[in-house]
């Protein structure tokens, strides 16, 4: 697979959102098809929201092969699993719990343990472990989905945050000062190693920083963690709605 970038603007949120979606499902049926399993590593945050409750409106009318998937999270915040701001929370309640799934197939980040960077570890090598490996040696995801915030920050990469900039761990516990806490989350490095990244961006309040994604000018684009968006073999799909990409 050769290295693609492409980019997508939908008229609204809810256009960008079924785009999505049915990426999604093709990225899942066309992996099972191809080697029997489908890895997928989903995002957090509010935007992504409305594509899982897509996705689940699916889950028995359609051909999607869920049995076969395995789900893994890129991020999580530091809270239990059962709270009201994990990203697996709000992922279970919208989507997992609507699909057939086998309940061995989700691998949740422990967010809520007492020591995050050995969970970091711990998760690292649970990817290690069951995700299939690239000819480089590194496991190698069929899709991984992200969202951006306003800051520019994708997964739980914030600017001028150490992980940003990591290069040797997969996933790692990254402090994050503007919320004054630590958030598990993947690396570039395992982002840019997917066969697919998704990328989907929504709304006025994002249009600053997918301008600055999305600028010519290379210090402009340092300011963004997104712009570390490589992928070194894979497709990087990039979906806004118009709200979002206005300022492009």
């Amino acid at each position: 697979m050769a290295t693609s970038l492409k980019k997508c603007v939908e008229q609204t949120a809810d256009q960008a959102t079924d785009l999505v979606a049915n990426l999604v499902k093709s990225i899942i049926c066309d992996a099972v098809a191809q080697r029997g399993r489908c890895y997928i590593a989903l995002a957090g945050g509010t935007t992504p929201h409305a594509l899982y409750q897509r996705l689940a409106a699916c889950g028995t009318g359609d051909d999607v092969p869920w049995m076969d998937v395995d789900i893994f999270f890129g991020d999580e915040r530091d809270v239990p699993l059962d709270h009201v701001e994990s990203n697996y929370n709000m992922v279970q309640r919208t989507m997992l719990d609507h699909l057939p799934l086998e309940p061995g197939h989700v691998h949740p980040m422990r967010g809520d343990a007492d020591d995050l960077d050995a969970a970091a570890t711990e998760y690292e090598q649970t990817v290690r472990d069951l995700v299939p490996h690239g000819t480089d040696g590194m496991p190698r995801f069929d899709l991984i989905l992200l969202g951006m915030g306003g800051d520019g920050h994708t997964a739980s990469l914030f600017p001028n945050t150490p992980a940003v900039e990591e290069t040797k761990k997969l996933v790692t516990a990254n402090t994050v000062p503007v919320l004054g806490r630590r958030r598990l989350t993947f690396t570039f490095p395992l982002i840019n190693a997917a066969r697919n990244i998704i990328l989907l961006v929504t709304g006025d309040d994002k249009a600053e920083a997918v301008a600055g994604l999305l600028s010519t000018d290379q210090a402009v684009r340092s300011r963004y963690p997104a712009a570390k968006l490589q992928p070194t073999d894979g497709m990087l799909a990039m979906v806004f709605d118009v709200a979002a990409s206005r300022r492009t």
